[in-house]
């Protein structure tokens, strides 16, 4: 198997040499490549550390844990901040301060259980058989020209065709939804350069102009809205729980972009991993042989996709506001602030996995927090774990003995962790 850089390693000196200055508003190239002896440091010697803007960086597992489960006294609604950061009357302001998931309740209650409606155990598993059909579809292609990229002609092209369906965007729009995604995503790193402000700000301007047309579409002839997620919040609830123009809009944006950028990173970090831990790839490989049915083998899968997710979380940072005086792990904490959740840290905490700096596909009892917890936790996790297993297994049994070509690129972002190429041959 080609060796080929992945993951660069970092000595105790020079991550004790970042933590001596951490402040997210300049990151170090080489902390983006390999940010976790950094967090190590940081959760054995300041796990809730003072940061520069006077706000905490929490790494260790419980106290992570301690703030998802107080929404009342932590907030998730971004005004506060965001003005500052983008301004009150751009689009990049309007959309985040408007989505689900920087937002407390009563605006968060109603968007997303009009979200998980459409999200129900059964919608998912209607979806499978189109999602293994366009998986093998890919799949085909890759095999007909030997090799490709992982994350441009495999990872990133799932999730895209899954909330296009979801939303019911017609396969001719799809184009520009993953330049959009990662254009608004982008915006969200602690700070944005000037060019990743204006393509924020375009791309949400773009983004509601095409919605603005699909929705009236859709009011004209509705979808099911068991299954299509747009007609549901269109529509709302029997009870008249409705939501506006503007949340309605800024919502889909959300979703769009929920379920693409996380899930890309899922698959592409996962098959990555299989190159840079040949091991543990040999063995899951041999845990899909001997299993003894789908069922199974579905196990495996399950575990390895958690697995993968806990070692390389997609999102690698959230945040919160503390709206009173707290104490976190023994530290206060005062009212107004900010505090960042470093999920990447906490899921390498030994006090919660053993050997966390290991990759083990057979991993049980997994209690990594890539999905968040309480709350906010991601409401599609259930289907970001079938395209997962479903990618990920299928693209192992059709090429065990894939390789990567060229050295992968990093989309060298602090909070959210994964590539944007990385070139192999099908083997």
């Amino acid at each position: 198997m080609t060796e080929l850089p992945i993951t660069p390693p970092m000595s105790a000196a020079r991550a004790r040499d970042i933590v001596a200055s951490f402040d997210l508003r300049a990151l170090p190239a080489d902390f983006l490549a390999n940010p976790f002896p950094v967090y190590a440091a940081l959760r054995e010697h300041d796990p809730v550390r003072r940061m520069p803007d006077g706000s905490r960086f929490l790494t260790r597992h419980a106290d992570l844990m301690a703030v998802y489960r107080d929404a009342a006294l932590f907030s998730s609604d971004k005004h506060v901040e965001f003005a500052p950061k983008y301004g009150v009357d751009s689009p990049l302001y309007a959309h985040h301060t408007t989505s689900l998931v920087f937002n407390d309740p009563p605006l968060h209650t109603r968007v997303r259980k009009l979200i998980m409606g459409a999200l129900t155990r059964r919608a998912i598993a209607d979806m499978e058989p189109g999602l293994i059909a366009l998986v093998d579809h890919l799949l085909d292609r890759i095999e007909a020209r030997g090799g490709g990229d992982l994350i441009e002609d495999f990872a990133a092209a799932i999730p895209v065709e899954i909330i296009g369906n979801l939303l019911g965007v017609p396969h001719a729009d799809r184009g520009p939804l993953r330049d959009w995604s990662l254009a608004i995503l982008g915006a969200l790193e602690p700070v944005p350069t000037p060019a990743q402000h204006a393509a924020g700000n375009r791309s949400v301007t773009e983004m509601l102009a095409y919605l603005r047309t699909l929705v009236a579409e859709r009011r004209q002839a509705p979808g099911d809205p068991e299954h299509d997620v747009l007609t549901r919040l269109i529509q709302g609830e029997a009870s008249g729980d409705q939501l506006s123009e503007v949340e309605l809009l800024q919502n889909c944006i959300f979703l769009l972009n929920a379920g693409h950028e996380t899930t890309t990173n899922l698959i592409g970090n996962g098959l990555i991993l299989m190159q840079e831990f040949p091991a543990q790839r040999a063995q899951l490989l041999a845990d899909l042989r001997s299993a003894a049915d789908e069922a199974a083998r579905e196990q495996v899968l399950a575990l390895a996709v958690d697995e993968c997710l806990r070692f390389e979380s997609s999102n690698q940072l959230g945040n919160r506001r503390a709206l009173a005086p707290a104490q976190i792990g023994g530290v206060a904490v005062a009212a107004g602030d900010l505090v960042t959740l470093c999920i990447g840290a906490a899921n390498r905490d030994p006090a919660v996995f053993a050997d966390p700096e290991t990759l083990d596909l057979r991993r049980e009892g997994n209690k990594h927090l890539a999905f968040g917890f309480g709350i906010h936790q991601c409401a599609g996790l259930s289907l970001a774990r079938l395209e997962g297993r479903i990618a990920i297994g299928r693209f192992l049994r059709r090429f065990p003995a894939f390789e990567l070509s060229a050295s992968p690129v990093r989309g060298g972002r602090a909070r959210f962790r994964g590539f944007l190429s990385a070139p192999f041959r099908a083997g």
